[in-house]
């Protein structure tokens, strides 16, 4: 059997040394041999402590290792304290036995080494059944992901896996350290992601329901998607952040374009202050697919902190773009005053009229591309009606139009309107007389050759027309129009004038507190003023809007809500008045000149210019009032329609009066019969709708 050299060496050592530690202390008592024999047993003691004290694997090789140096020097001390060589020669016993254990026992040589090979001789240890490795866990892929991804995954699948799922990626948000996006695929291929909901990774992660998100995958490069894979966004610091300061996108989503939301589904643009006008711009837009914005108005002043009656709040859509305008206080309850030159027309025929709620300005028009425009005020009493009318009024004399005006009862503002006028008369009669001169005109100025030697309809932008245009305006249109005498033919005339008087530069404007059917306004006499002028509407009741707006053609989805009582703001402090038992102040009735113009599909809230009247109007008119030619008078008078209106009827105006016993024949009548000259309608084109009407019919047949 072959010995490898160093156990062959260490034992030769073994067996020279016995017999100095055997006879050194005992012939050499004061021996240096004696010393480093001591000292090396020392050192072995220290390896001993050393070995122990490191608790690691092997510490009982390590003491093994030491053990010939603590033998040796306890072999030399004992032969020191002994006598002589001891009894039964004990020195020499001790020394042999040190020797015989390096002999025996493995050398010291080949303690140090941990991996050597085994003995030759040792018997070939019997092979023993290792524990099967435990299979790999699906949650735990072996796919080089990142320390995060995996500490995720751990506790993803220690949650038990929530629908089904496997952790594909899992990425942190800077600056959040609760907040993470989450990439899932289904636990088993081919199958959907069905079991998922926000409740349950909510409880995973321990966080409220209202701070997950789960979003759908989009197939990319390199990557699969579709049902299989879901995004999950967990962000709980973020929405705790965005609770309690959240950006203004933050908020507009969170508030105004959620699902259930004023506007849903827009999305927030930009947020413009106007200082000087004192206004706050939001713009937002919707995706194309879902078409035209929703708003929920009142819904909207609930998210901008205002009432939707204080009239702050306005709201304005383009296309697929919405604009709110939130005023720090009412633009309608601001006075804008006229001027002469907000009223004069421009090349285009407009003029401001007012400012809408917006605060762009409203404009109207004294033409249009079709020729003459007419005019529709309605609005009750006090709501501003003559004030508009005298805007429109001071337009068109500005334009260097004719303006004529005649009501049906005489007021104040009129008679000063009138003052600026080429005609002003009060009563149903003096309104018939203006409509036949307005009829018969039509027929004059359809004869008149213009400049060219030909005969055009009437166009401002073409030159050498030979007459001005006509603008007559007729207050308190419905009340002259029930006139039992002149009612029927006051309402055949002005239909017919609204149909052909555009053409011959003939405007109608119609003023009145009603444009039903059922109040004797007819649907004709409506739909021609309708499509030749811009209506504005005035302070209608509540109650009468949906039927006003419906009468002017205003689809049902367009109709305004009714305009607040007062744009004041109310007074703070209700409360307290209360509980001291105070009246409230009273209401500031602010509303005069606030309404709609209807120049589109959709009307818009405006608050017409201010003219004031006590302090005069005549800076709004210009110095010179027009009036007809003298070929058009000429005309007038041959056809007996030109005098003083005022004067009672004439002999055979309004036809004969049927002669009896009593009266004789030839007397006058105040209506029906054939007009002179202006060319009255022989009879009526319109049904009764109404048993008033029905009535006033029986009364003029019989003539009770």
């Amino acid at each position: 059997m072959s010995v490898p050299r160093s156990v062959a060496l260490e034992r030769t050592l073994y067996t020279v040394t016995a017999p100095v530690l055997a006879a050194g202390p005992n012939l050499f008592a004061d021996s240096p041999v004696n010393t480093i024999v001591q000292v090396a047993g020392a050192a072995g003691v220290c390896g001993w402590v050393l070995a122990c004290k490191d608790g690691e694997p092997g510490a009982g090789r390590k003491a093994l290792r030491w053990s010939p140096l603590v033998f040796a020097a306890a072999v030399d001390i004992a032969a020191r304290y002994t006598i002589g060589w001891g009894p039964w020669c004990l020195d020499g016993v001790l020394a042999a036995g040190w020797a015989a254990a390096g002999l025996l026992v493995m050398p010291f040589s080949r303690h140090a080494r941990r991996r050597h090979r085994p003995a030759l001789a040792a018997p070939a240890p019997a092979p023993q059944l290792r524990a099967a490795a435990p299979a790999p866990s699906p949650a735990q892929p072996d796919d080089g992901a990142d320390a995060f991804t995996r500490q995720v995954r751990l506790l993803w699948e220690a949650r038990g896996m929530p629908g089904r799922t496997i952790v594909a990626t899992a990425t942190p948000h800077p600056g959040m350290p609760n907040d993470l996006s989450l990439l899932l695929r289904a636990s088993e291929a081919g199958r959907p992601i069905s079991a998922l909901t926000d409740e349950a990774v909510a409880a995973a992660f321990g966080v409220d329901v209202s701070d997950v998100r789960i979003e759908e995958v989009a197939r990319q490069y390199g990557r699969e998607g579709g049902p299989g894979w879901k995004e999950v966004h967990v962000t709980p610091d973020i929405n705790e952040r965005r609770r309690k300061a959240p950006t203004t996108h933050e908020w507009w989503a969170d508030r105004i374009g959620a699902d259930r939301g004023p506007v849903p589904g827009s999305e927030f643009v930009k947020k413009v202050r106007d200082q000087e006008r004192k206004v706050t711009h939001y713009i937002a837009q919707v995706p194309d697919e879902l078409g035209e914005p929703r708003v929920n108005q009142h819904t909207l002043a609930a998210a901008l902190k205002t009432k939707y009656d204080e009239g702050r709040l306005f709201v304005t859509v383009d296309g697929n773009q919405v604009l709110v305008s939130l005023w720090d206080s009412s633009p309608l309850a601001e006075i804008f005053p006229a001027t002469r030159e907000l009223l004069t027309p421009d090349k285009d025929g407009r003029w401001v009229t007012g400012y809408l709620g917006n605060g762009q300005p409203a404009r109207n028009r004294v033409y249009t591309d079709r020729g003459a425009a007419h005019g529709l005020f309605v609005a009750p009493s006090g709501g501003g009606k003559t004030q508009l009318m005298g805007l429109h009024v001071a337009a068109d004399a500005l334009f260097g139009a004719v303006v004529m005006l005649a009501t049906e009862a005489p007021d104040e503002k009129t008679a000063a309107l009138g003052r600026h006028t080429a005609r002003y008369g009060v009563g149903a009669l003096y309104m018939i007389r203006l409509l036949r001169v307005m009829v018969a005109l039509m027929e004059i100025r359809g004869e008149m050759p213009w400049d060219d030697g030909q005969v055009h309809e009437w166009d401002p932008t073409r030159p050498g027309c030979p007459y001005k245009m006509l603008s007559a305006y007729l207050d308190e249109f419905l009340s002259a129009a029930r006139n039992g005498d002149y009612g029927a033919e006051i309402m055949d005339l002005a239909e017919m004038v609204s149909v052909k008087g555009r053409k011959y530069g003939v405007g109608l404007k119609v003023a009145g507190q009603s444009i039903y059917v059922q109040d004797g306004f007819t649907q004709l006499l409506c739909e021609n003023l309708r499509e030749n002028c811009i209506p504005v509407v005035l302070k209608v009741a509540p109650k009468k809007v949906g039927e006003m707006f419906k009468a002017l053609g205003i689809p049902s989805e367009h109709t305004p809500d009714p305009l607040p009582r007062s744009f004041s703001a109310a007074e703070a402090g209700r409360i307290e008045r209360v509980m001291a038992g105070e009246p409230e102040p009273p209401a500031d009735s602010n509303t005069g000149g606030a309404g709609w113009i209807v120049e589109g599909k959709q009307p818009e809230v405006l608050r017409t210019l201010f003219m004031d009247f006590k302090a005069g109007i005549d800076g709004y008119f210009p110095d010179t009032i027009v009036t007809l030619t003298d070929h058009e008078i000429r005309e007038l008078e041959a056809r007996d329609l030109w005098f003083d209106w005022n004067e009672p009827p004439r002999p055979g105006e309004f036809g004969d009066e049927p002669g009896d016993d009593e009266d004789g024949a030839g007397a006058p009548r105040k209506g029906g019969g054939k007009p002179r000259g202006g060319g009255k309608p022989a009879a009526r084109r319109d049904t009764v709708t109404s048993t008033r009407q029905a009535l006033e019919a029986i009364k003029n047949l019989s003539r009770v």
